[in-house]
């Protein structure tokens, strides 16, 4: 099975976007006309810059408002698909891409469209060329693959084929069935796209939400299935109108598509027990227990701050590294670790970032399953050398150039505390009641969302939540999770499209994307906060507002509204429980820490999240200092 990429889905001038397709491996690539109109280059020029890539233009596309028109208008469709196979010979293209007609002005008749396509099919033959027909989505009188499929059956040319694509199909909620009769042979094309779910004219979901296989929430796997049994063996191409990927690096975007299409097949394999040819065997998704580790690089005086803080909250330093300046910092089954070695990449991100989360350590099933699993997704191996008595880790490039660590029980790498540590306070019990680590929530930039959501579903066994909308004192913050069912990992991502909202402000301050937030898990919220209190930790003020709110909006005896309120503790209910949270407040106006209390809450406290953004936004403006 071949796969392609369509130039719609990147951002640039039509040769940085060639040359983003052919580093990323893909070997077929779909012209749009608009990226070739607006290039300075001839269609010749075009040509031999594609094949000098190794690529194959496999369809030049969009032909627009061709079949049912009457006439004049019928004669000049065909005059301008002449023209149009004049510059696909110069390409070297041998597919054009119809689809079905939006003009007021066109005429119905399924009889009608064939009679067209079979004279479009004869002009195109006589050029050793071949159509292929397309149902929009919102097409006049084709808008259905079926009909389109019955325009291409009655035209009964062999140079006109059926387009078969996705988004179209699953917009209008299209039963797949009938693909099962349609000859593998009379395809022409076929084109993938994802989506999210969304109430919308399907004209505006096309053109701005669109996203890779598995970015969205189109059963895409069951379409391949069903394809599959139709014997077709042609291109799988990628077609993706979306503003994020238009912001984004043609790169690392044309690499999320080659990862898209990795993930699909592997996924397309453990359904159908038949795997694609030409596509990588892959190790199972990785079981994710927990986070074994945060590791956080410093310079000689934040790491003493740093080190205050993390005594504040009830850790424990349990270890000092052999050979390193490292330190492990532990309470219950949370290990956070101050790395301030001058030298190295924990150095390096320092530099960059300032004090910072370097790294995150994974606990999985299989370190080195993971690793295999991962440079076959196209994500980045991170290797450094070890001095001696250390063990090499398997690691990943990770968001904002940190690395994501893989751990496991199953070798040495679960003894790294023993191995790598001297134990230091081995009769220190310090703690504050804190567990394990409830989530991470790492902010990156708005078009880039999407490719950290494809990172995390496609490498670990984890699930996405439905996007949610978080209302920012400067603006809109879009969040979503990437989890396992049992929540032993869970990833909040969030961006944003306002330049004044606190996570593009921590873009702007820590010079990138990563961590902004680690949420500790405790098992009676009221003990840890009174524990900080004592501790010197303040925490985040909440308004009295909130609780004035909270008393009538939610039953709770008037004793422990009055707890929470003194502690500053916020509240949230769902259907399966209750649950609390608290925040620290932001270490060098970079991250901060929530501790959480989990009654069976399934949730992040969403419903708190504008309490806790504007009360960080009048911390942050109280502590600012003037302008001089």
């Amino acid at each position: 099975m071949k796969t392609s990429i369509a130039t719609v889905c990147l951002s640039g001038g039509l040769s940085e976007k060639l040359e983003a397709i052919a580093a990323a491996g893909f070997r077929g690539v779909e012209i749009f006309e608009s990226d070739l109109l607006s290039s300075n280059r001839t269609p010749a020029d075009v040509a031999k810059e594609v094949t000098d890539l190794g690529l194959k233009v496999v369809t030049f596309q969009p032909f627009r408002d061709f079949e049912g028109m009457p006439e004049p208008q019928r004669s000049r469709t065909f005059d301008r698909a002449e023209r149009k196979f004049d510059i696909m010979q110069q390409l070297g293209c041998d597919l054009l891409m119809v689809c079905s007609n939006v003009s007021p002005d066109s005429l119905g008749g399924v009889d009608r469209a064939a009679a067209d396509f079979h004279e479009l099919g004869e002009r195109a033959k006589k050029r050793g060329l071949c159509t292929g027909f397309e149902a929009l989505a919102w097409g006049r009188h084709v808008n259905d693959y079926r009909d389109a499929w019955e325009v291409v059956r009655r035209a009964n040319h062999p140079s006109v084929g059926l387009v078969l694509d996705t988004f179209h199909i699953y917009a209008r909620k299209t039963d797949l069935s009938a693909m099962r009769s349609i000859p593998g042979d009379r395809i022409a094309l076929v084109q993938l796209a994802d989506a999210p779910w969304l109430d919308m004219d399907v004209l505006s979901w096309s053109r701005h939400y669109r996203c890779f296989p598995g970015q969205g929430d189109m059963p895409i796997v069951d379409f391949m299935t069903v394809l599959r049994e139709t014997g077709y063996d042609g291109e799988i191409s990628l077609e993706i109108f979306n503003d994020q990927f238009r912001a984004g690096s043609p790169r690392l975007v044309a690499i999320d598509g080659q990862r898209s299409l990795v993930y699909l097949m592997d996924q397309l394999r453990l359904k159908t027990g038949v795997a694609a040819k030409g596509f990588p065997a892959l190790p199972p998704r990785s079981r994710c227990q927990g986070v074994e580790f945060v590791e956080f690089a410093v310079d000689d005086t934040t790491a003493g701050e740093l080190a205050g803080l993390f005594a504040g909250l009830g850790f424990r330093n349990a270890g000092q590294h052999k050979s390193k300046a490292v330190t492990r910092w532990t309470q219950g089954a949370i290990n956070l670790v101050i790395n301030k070695e001058k030298e190295g990449f924990a150095h390096a991100h320092y530099i960059t970032h300032g004090p910072s989360v370097c790294a995150i350590g994974l606990k999985v099933d299989s370190a080195s399953q993971t690793l295999d699993r991962a440079e076959k997704l196209y994500d980045t191996p991170f290797r450094q050398s070890v001095g001696p008595g250390e063990l090499e880790i398997p690691a990943v490039r990770g968001m904002g150039g940190s690395l994501l660590y893989f751990l496991d029980a199953s070798s040495r790498l679960g003894k790294v505390w023993d191995l790598e540590f001297e134990a230091v306070n081995p009769g220190g019990e310090a703690s504050s009641g804190l567990t394990v680590v409830d989530h991470i929530s790492q902010s990156t930039y708005y078009e880039d969302m999407l490719s950290w959501l494809l990172f995390y579903t496609s490498l670990l066994d984890v699930r996405k939540t439905p996007q949610l909308d978080i209302t920012d004192p400067g603006g809109i913050v879009r969040s979503q999770v990437a989890e396992t069912t049992d929540g032993a990992l869970r990833i909040a991502l969030n961006a944003s499209q306002s330049h004044r909202t606190q996570s593009s402000r921590f873009l702007t301050e820590y010079f990138g994307s990563g961590v902004q937030h680690i949420a500790l898990q405790t098992d009676n919220i009221v003990a840890t906060a009174m524990a900080l209190k004592a501790n010197g930790i303040d925490t985040l003020a909440i308004p009295e507002n909130y609780y004035d709110d909270l008393e009538v909006r939610v039953d709770l005896p008037a004793e422990r509204l009055k707890v929470l309120k003194a502690n500053n503790i916020l509240y949230d209910r769902d259907e399966n429980g209750e649950y609390f949270q608290l925040y620290t407040r932001s270490f060098k106006d970079l991250f901060f820490f929530e501790i959480v209390e989990r009654r069976g809450y399934k949730g992040f406290g969403a419903t708190n999240a504008p309490i806790r953004l504007n009360a960080q936004s009048r911390w942050a403006e109280d502590h600012t200092a003037p302008d001089l």
